[in-house]
């Protein structure tokens, strides 16, 4: 008869603990992949309470556990790296951004360097654009690569975007050339403004912010399917 090791019975437990956590019906996963912002107010508040709580409490090895797993927990584990600015994980969450294994983790990592916001940070997400945007097989999550560099540009005064969006550069001709850049540095810039106001405890006041930001981008034509192939 075979019986988990203590290991998967501590993964088990940890994945319950931050992924499957439920606000509302739905586990905290599912709203990380952006229904969060359709929640009601109350709800809403409470869910970036959890948040915050959890992305100071869970440990590193507790996180080095949901990154080595399915891409529900490596997406629950970049959010709560990036909520608390754990920038020890930068090499790692750069280095699954670039292997680019699994479905929706790809845009909490790009979150995640988005939120730390330092050079290094702009370096792998360059890193990331510079391989995948000649891939015209291959749409990932170059639109939040992108998104997160022209926070991390308009936020540090530099550039890197540029050479990407340049009449001929490699947006122009990628599997992503329908997409508005300034669209998803709009998203980008809002999921920030979320985590920031969940880690200040200034969620009710974020609401009509987020909440106006809803309303705009539902009034937009829609551009084809976001989700990542693979």
């Amino acid at each position: 008869m075979w019986l988990p090791t203590l290991s998967e019975l501590k993964q088990v437990a940890v994945v319950r603990r931050y992924v499957g956590t439920k606000t509302g019906e739905y586990p905290r996963y599912w709203h990380l992949m952006g229904s969060f912002m359709d929640l009601p107010d109350r709800k809403l508040i409470r869910f970036g309470r959890s948040l915050a709580r959890h992305a100071r409490r869970i440990t590193d090895d507790d996180l080095d556990l949901l990154l080595a797993f399915e891409w529900r927990s490596r997406m629950t584990a970049a959010w709560l790296i990036g909520l608390d600015r754990r920038t020890r994980f930068r090499e790692r969450l750069g280095t699954l951004l670039l292997e680019s294994e699994m479905v929706y983790a790809g845009g909490a990592y790009c979150f995640a360097l988005a939120r730390f916001a330092e050079e290094q940070d702009a370096a792998l997400l360059t890193a990331y654009l510079d391989r995948y945007l000649p891939q015209l097989d291959c749409r990932y999550d170059q639109n939040d690569a992108m998104g997160a560099l022209l926070c991390l540009d308009e936020l540090r005064g530099t550039d890197h975007a540029a050479r990407f969006l340049a009449p001929g550069g490699l947006w122009e001709g990628s599997a992503v050339r329908e997409v508005d850049p300034a669209e998803e540095k709009a998203l980008m810039d809002e999921l920030c403004a979320f985590a920031e106001s969940c880690m200040t405890g200034t969620v009710k006041e974020w609401l009509p912010r987020g909440r106006r930001f809803v309303e705009e981008r539902r009034a937009q034509p829609m551009y084809g399917d976001d989700a990542p192939d693979r």
